[in-house]
């Protein structure tokens, strides 16, 4: 079945709650692999934003950015992102909470 991308609005929402600091990624200049919250923040009180860097090759893992009412996220540095077994929504089935039974 094929939907418009707003039937994924839902979904993201639920994913988006979860703790991202514990949340591991992938960088993708070095392939090194952490939890989001022990890479290296950089951000000034009066920048619109923040850069996440990774604490082994210092690439550009994340930018975020705050601006005219609007959140936007970029994660080009990352080449997955893994949010755990506790983000996923209870919705989705999924081969790490086994089968569903009726």
């Amino acid at each position: 079945m094929r939907l418009d991308g707003n039937a994924i609005g839902g979904l993201l929402g639920q994913l988006f709650t979860a703790e991202v600091t514990d949340a591991r990624g992938s960088c993708h200049g070095c392939g090194a692999v952490g939890a989001l919250g022990a890479q290296h923040l950089y951000m000034h009180p009066l920048a619109p934003g923040a850069v996440l860097r990774c604490r082994s090759c210092q690439s550009v893992l994340l930018v975020l950015v705050l601006a005219h009412g609007r959140i936007r996220l970029a994660l080009r540095g990352m080449t997955w992102l893994d949010m755990g077994d506790s983000a996923v929504p209870a919705v989705w089935p999924s081969a790490s909470r086994g089968p569903v039974l009726a």
